[in-house]
């Protein structure tokens, strides 16, 4: 990110801008909307500047601007359309102690003026870095559909409301408060009955929450997905937002993280194996502690939170404290890794059976049938066999696999950095040391890419271009 998204105070501030054409009138009708004292340095202005100064909603001085003309400015935009003259406009500002911006002219801006959906006091700003202008466009109209006018109303309204709404605890309830007013009581009202209506509507319905109990804690075990944030259910996406405490594993990708309500409190509760790690205990104490005290808890939880993610003994512990609980499925590794594939975990006349193991437990190495894993056709999705690779190949090879039977290992399943590395058990361990994976990996035996899904993603790309033409 190399520009900081900010907010800037302009009630009664200066902003300078040089230039009477084109490109001052538009910046100078976005500016217009801010409270802001405004002056235009222009030789030969436009007549909508020349109108607004006579109806004295900016300053016009006729002349190029010198030095000192930006004197207690906060912003001085350069407008000229004229190299020479924006150069000279923006070494005058900037030695008066004002921050810059050259309209079209990134590179020599100290700040930009991005695309803006107003909905005052409801403002959103649309940045790109000056890489993509038509994009921000694009979003601007989108949400400009999307986004009801009567919103800037509601938020209005309800911003001079904020102190009596003091009257409820900080936290949850608040929240809760405004939520209601928001998105169902506000609207409603403002349809049925205009502005009036929503300042009744407002008293009605903090006495409602004044006079409702509390609702007490619970905890949601959540799936995160395999990393990808858009495999994040909706359900997943609901329960993150209204969080107050997100107890997450380490796999769990930072864009997921990203997606919790910015006042939640993110706690980590890593495990890694071999590493360091939060004891099981410490979780189950950790959960229960949050819930008790009130919070909404999310157990976030890598995958799906009902495959091998110890969910038996995080629910046990919070029924033994008489807390509610619920599970939110999540997509598992093994779906996201084979969909790379192009492959399917089960298929007719290979295997009607799945299996999905684990390459070691609490204890060690875990052991499983595997004669029946052995067997011609089998498939089987192995987590957390990274180490426990040696184990299992010899285990196979020694109840009869075939040597040459395919093992898929896939590193960072859907993310941004996943990989393929296609193996053969007879070389699985070997293959492994080579790959010198550093992320979770799933082996899935049995299995092997299809043919374009085992070639590299830029001669992928160059097939499709060759085909498309």
């Amino acid at each position: 990110m190399q520009h900081f998204p900010v907010f800037v105070a302009l009630a009664g501030r200066r902003v300078v801008l040089s230039g009477g054409g084109a490109a001052a009138l538009a910046k100078l009708r976005l500016l217009m909307k801010t409270e802001a004292n405004l002056t235009v340095f222009a030789t030969d202005p436009a007549p909508e500047i020349v109108d607004w100064a006579a109806a004295r909603r900016l300053r016009l001085v006729r002349r190029d601007a010198e030095p000192g003309d930006a004197l207690c400015a906060v912003l001085a935009y350069g407008a000229d359309e004229d190299a020479a003259r924006d150069a000279r406009f923006a070494a005058i500002a900037r030695a008066d102690g004002a921050l810059v911006n050259i309209v079209d002219n990134l590179q020599d801006s100290q700040f930009i003026t991005p695309a803006i959906v107003d909905r005052d006091p409801v403002t959103i700003a649309i940045g790109t870095e000056g890489a993509a202008p038509v994009l921000a466009r694009r979003i601007k109209a989108d949400l400009e559909a999307t986004l009801p006018v009567g919103l800037g109303t509601l938020a209005r309204l309800g911003k001079a409301f904020r102190k009596a709404a003091d009257a409820l605890p900080m936290g949850r309830k608040r929240r809760a408060f405004w939520s209601d007013f928001y998105f169902n009581a506000g609207p409603q009202a403002l349809a049925d009955r205009g502005e009036a209506g929503v300042r009744a509507s407002l008293d009605a319905l903090l006495d409602t929450h004044l006079n409702t109990r509390t609702e007490a804690g619970r905890v949601a075990f959540v799936g995160a997905g395999p990393g990808d944030p858009e495999l994040l259910t909706l359900k997943a996406r609901r329960a993150l937002d209204k969080a107050d405490v997100v107890i997450h594993d380490r796999l769990v990708a930072p864009e997921i993280l990203e997606l919790a309500r910015r006042e939640a409190d993110l706690i980590s509760a890593g495990k890694e194996g071999f590493g360091p790690s939060m004891a099981q205990g410490d979780i189950n104490a950790l959960i229960v502690q949050h819930v008790q005290a009130g919070a909404h808890v999310v157990r976030l939880k890598s995958g799906d939170p009902t495959v091998y993610g110890r969910l038996d003994e995080e629910i046990g512990a919070v029924e033994a404290a008489g807390l509610d609980w619920s599970v939110v499925p999540g997509i598992t590794a093994a779906s996201a890794a084979v969909a790379r594939l192009g492959q399917s975990l089960t298929r007719r006349g290979r295997n009607s059976d799945l299996r999905f193991l684990t390459g070691h437990d609490m204890i060690g190495f875990a052991e499983h049938d595997w004669h029946a894993l052995a067997r011609p056709g089998t498939v089987a999705a192995i987590y957390m066999a990274k180490r426990g690779a040696r184990f299992v190949q010899g285990r196979l090879l020694m109840h009869g696999a075939a040597a040459d039977t395919p093992v898929t290992i896939v590193e960072n399943a859907s993310r941004a950095d996943e990989r393929i590395i296609t193996a053969r058990l007879g070389t699985l361990s070997e293959d492994i040391t080579c790959a010198a994976l550093t992320g979770p990996a799933l082996l899935l035996y049995g299995l092997a890419p299809r043919a374009a899904a085992a070639l590299p993603q830029a001669t992928r790309d160059s097939l499709a271009k060759e085909i498309a033409l």
